[in-house]
């Protein structure tokens, strides 16, 4: 006998911090191994497809790998080498957009410069490097962004007397890229720039020290680089403010940053939910006598997320906390690795099914990457923030009869849009894509067959333009 019963999962802090997998070590060989700054992604998803890049030395110079999954982070490829020149390179990030995957990095040829390559087929090949900038003064920490055809990058270069951060863009997926633009100018240092797309608004934050102390900056652009409106000053506080991570997704805007106007670093952030025209008040993660730095944002719906590094246990390890409710409140901190090494320099994505964590570690008595995933950590309630319509999603099911397990899943979509409906297990593989294509408006029934599938937790995922939602089904024969 088969019996369905479907349960909405409800979006509960709880859910979501308890379900973190084991550490897994990603690089593994004598030499160091280093994860990104906060201002750079080394690590991003697309759909199920998650892509990582790390710089390390086990070729007698730093040089830049890369590697993917493409069952949400069950299984990784072999290690990819993406440059091969003999000088430095370091501090990768990346960006995605469609099977698009663009990539910069400093490299020190001649003097630090930012370089830029892509991957066309998912990171399933790479083509060559190009370099982006060319001044004989340094250029450093760069972060890249992208939305369609359009690819931003921005950094930090100090070819005018001192560092002020400039950026480029793409029009063409990457192929040619346009002028260096200086978006910074005043007399202070201006350094780790972040960008993130909102549809074509780009949104940047930086940290200057114009106020005889460092403070976070910001900036948008509506025209997706084209033109800039007026910079905010993001922090007000009386003391440092530095390392600042950002994300958008929707209206809503999230700046995370390191403060030490409590007498040593802790972690505070702002939200703004308009999209970074105003700005709420500020809101700190971290309360301790020890350092709290390096935070990493993301958000997905009313998911807001955060990883960063404390030494609040006696060493450097890293903690995650979470807010379901867009910001408005956050759990209490995870403690994410736990060894008596070294746990720093964290980053982290979202898939489609969960969060996946890597961070430089000293536990092997070498810098290694380690990883680690929650397969369910994003599979809550979400409703992504848009100015359309969102589509409406249902489940029905013909219990009580135990002789038809099929579930009738429902959905309505109101505008013409590329929709995906899959089904994932627990631990986040996908097990059914049931809907993959473009759909014209109008209401939908998709039919899941279960009979072939054993007792267990299953997951129901739609997307549509500015739309996810998932529903949690219990399956018992």
């Amino acid at each position: 006998m088969k019996t369905l019963i479907i349960l909405v999962f409800l979006s509960v802090c709880s859910s979501i911090t308890s379900q973190w997998l084991p550490d897994v070590r990603f690089t593994n060989h004598p030499d160091s191994s280093l994860t990104s700054p906060n201002n750079a992604r080394c690590i991003i998803a697309s759909g199920s497809t998650i892509h990582a890049t790390w710089n390390d030395n086990r070729d007698g110079n730093y040089e830049i790998y890369y590697k993917r999954s493409t069952d949400d982070g069950v299984t990784w490829g072999s290690d990819t080498r993406l440059t091969t020149d003999n000088a430095a390179s370091q501090r990768p990030s990346l960006a995605v957009s469609g099977n698009f995957v663009h990539m910069v990095w400093n490299d020190r040829i001649s003097n630090e410069e930012i370089y830029y390559k892509q991957s066309t087929n998912s990171g399933l090949t790479w083509g060559s490097g190009i370099r982006l900038t060319n001044d004989p003064n340094l250029s450093t920490y760069p972060s890249i962004a992208a939305y369609s055809n359009l690819v931003v990058t921005a950094w930090g270069e100090n070819r005018d007397g001192n560092y002020e951060i400039y950026y480029k863009r793409s029009t063409d997926y990457g192929i040619t890229w346009g002028a260096d633009t200086r978006l910074t100018n005043d007399a202070a240092v201006s350094l780790q720039a972040c960008v993130v797309f909102t549809g074509s608004t780009l949104h940047i934050s930086w940290h200057d020290n114009r106020n005889s102390n460092d403070e976070v900056y910001y900036r948008r652009s509506t025209d997706g680089g084209l033109t800039w409106e007026a910079e905010v000053r993001i922090t007000t506080l009386p003391g440092a403010s530095f390392f600042a991570s950002m994300h958008a997704a929707g209206n809503l805007v999230l700046i995370a940053w390191v403060e030490n106007s409590d007498g040593n670093p802790e972690i505070y952030s702002r939200r703004s939910t308009d999209l970074g025209i105003t700005w709420e008040a500020n809101v700190r993660h971290t309360n301790n006598a020890s350092i709290s730095i390096r935070p990493t944002v993301s958000i997905t719906g009313s998911n807001i997320h955060l990883v960063y590094q404390d030494n609040v246990d006696g060493n450097d390890e890293i903690y995650y906390r979470v807010s379901t409710n867009s910001g408005q409140s956050f759990s209490s901190s995870l403690r994410l690795s736990n060894d008596t090494a070294h746990s720093v320099y964290p980053c982290h994505t979202v898939s489609d099914a969960g969060i996946h964590a890597v961070w430089r570690d000293f536990r092997d008595g070498n810098w290694e990457v380690y990883y680690k995933r929650n397969p369910t950590g994003n599979l809550v309630n979400i409703q992504v923030l848009s100015n359309e319509l969102p589509a409406s999603f249902s489940l029905s099911q013909n219990y009580p009869n135990p002789f038809n397990p099929v579930t009738n899943i429902e959905f309505a979509i109101p505008k013409p849009s590329m929709v995906k409906l899959v089904i994932y297990d627990i631990q986040g593989r996908i097990i059914e894509t049931i809907v993959n294509g473009e759909l014209s408006a109008g209401n939908y029934k998709a039919d899941w067959d279960a009979s072939n599938y054993s007792s267990g937790v299953y997951f129901y995922k739609l997307e549509s333009e500015g739309f996810t939602e998932t529903k949690k089904m219990l399956m018992i024969k």
